[in-house]
């Protein structure tokens, strides 16, 4: 017989090879399951202690328990006053994709910044932890409860030939939806402004004695920026009088606090044609300075305007409270503040258009964020800013 020799080598080396690779081979055993720890960012509740649930997801299940240790770290929020610190071993039975750690977050309604603490995974088993294994609880400080200094000028209670016949204290717990609207929308407003109005307790509320407009920077739509805007509109309607509103302002660039009227004829009407009483209006820009108005519409239908400005010799709006007074008879607009006049308009101020200040108006809180007059807020603008205004009482 005839043997190619080249082809026995050949087979010879195959069988070593084979033999080889059946006393010798290796298996790569399975990868670890990877667990991750998710961020939890939740609003605090004003009373109860509420659970902020950590979710740790797998990337995929197992056929064994696995567990993994963890323990809470405290950041600006404080174990034992902001929430209970928290630590042990947890366990996610065999083909389960998910477990969760609950850590205790203690009731406040004091409204302050966010507070962040950390909830940290460490010596998992039958596992392996994602990067750094460290998730953020951020608790956020909504509450209603926000005191300030009361201190500045305060008007009487009473004056000569006058009836106090209506008037909102703010001492309660809550709005009072009876006397206030809220106004919602990011349209602009017709200034080009930036926030969006809503009716949430986030940007109006009342705390300790005091009506709270807050400016926050977060966003919704559009917009990123939100406030409140309140009227009285088809509530409380007034004509003549006088009218006092004792505010602390925010003075922060591209803020545009404002305490002002509207006729009740605007549905039909129209703005400028309606009139609209400005009894104070801030530009950020100019913290120490308010200006009072009044608008209406010319005989070609643009508005007119009469105003004036009101400076103070010291200091700023927002350090203490000032009270915003309009004394309002027949033909007849004056405006002061703490008292003192500095804008006064009549019927014979105005030379194109017809006086609209003798039909009834309606009230008009808001803070506004930007817009054509206050400009945009810079990087120095912080949030959130707030107008608190103590009360307004209108005497007849």
């Amino acid at each position: 017989m005839k043997i190619n020799f080249s082809k026995a080598v050949m087979l010879l080396l195959l069988l070593i090879s084979c033999s080889k690779g059946g006393s010798n081979s290796s298996v790569t055993p399975p990868a670890l399951t990877v667990l991750t720890i998710v961020d939890v960012k939740q609003a605090r509740d004003n009373k109860l202690t509420t659970n902020f649930r950590f979710f740790i997801n797998l990337d995929k299940t197992s056929t064994s328990a696995i567990t993994v240790s963890y323990s809470t770290l405290p950041g600006t929020a404080v174990a034992g006053t902001d929430y209970t610190a928290v630590s042990g071993s947890l366990t996610i039975p065999a083909n389960q994709s998910v477990g969760y750690i609950d850590v205790p977050v203690i009731g406040d309604s004091l409204r302050q910044p966010d507070q962040t603490f950390f909830v940290q995974l460490s010596n998992p088993t039958n596992a392996t932890i994602s990067g750094t294994g460290k998730a953020t609880g951020t608790i956020q400080n909504n509450g209603t409860y926000y005191p300030t200094d009361s201190a500045g000028y305060t008007s009487p209670l009473t004056y000569p030939g006058y009836t106090l016949v209506w008037n909102d204290e703010f001492n309660g717990s809550s709005i009072n939806t009876n006397d206030w609207n809220f106004e919602t929308g990011g349209n602009g407003w017709g200034n080009n402004e930036l926030e969006y109005y809503t009716n949430s307790t986030n940007n109006a509320y009342i705390s300790n004695g005091n009506l709270i407009i807050e400016a926050r920077k977060e966003t919704i739509g559009n917009n990123n920026y939100t406030s409140a805007r309140m009227t009285t509109q088809n509530k409380k309607v007034f004509q003549y009088g006088r009218i006092d509103i004792r505010a602390k302002l925010p003075v922060a660039q591209g803020l545009w606090p404002a305490l002002w009227m509207l006729g009740t004829n605007i549905p039909t009407a129209g703005w400028p044609a309606c009139g609209e009483t400005d009894i104070m209006e801030l530009v950020g820009s100019a913290p120490q300075k308010v200006v009072g108005s009044i608008h209406w519409a010319q005989a070609n239908g643009t508005s007119g305007t009469v105003n004036n400005s009101y400076s103070l010799s010291s200091g700023d709006f927002s350090q203490q409270f000032h009270v915003f007074s309009l004394i309002w008879k027949q033909n007849y607009v004056q405006i002061l503040v703490d008292g003192i006049p500095y804008m006064t308009a009549t019927d014979a101020s105005i030379s194109s258009g017809t006086w609209p200040f003798n039909a009834t108006s309606f009230l008009i809180f808001n803070v506004a964020v930007g817009g054509d007059w206050p400009g945009a807020p810079s990087a120095s603008t912080t949030f959130p800013q707030r107008m608190f205004v103590d009360y307004v009482r209108v005497f007849q």
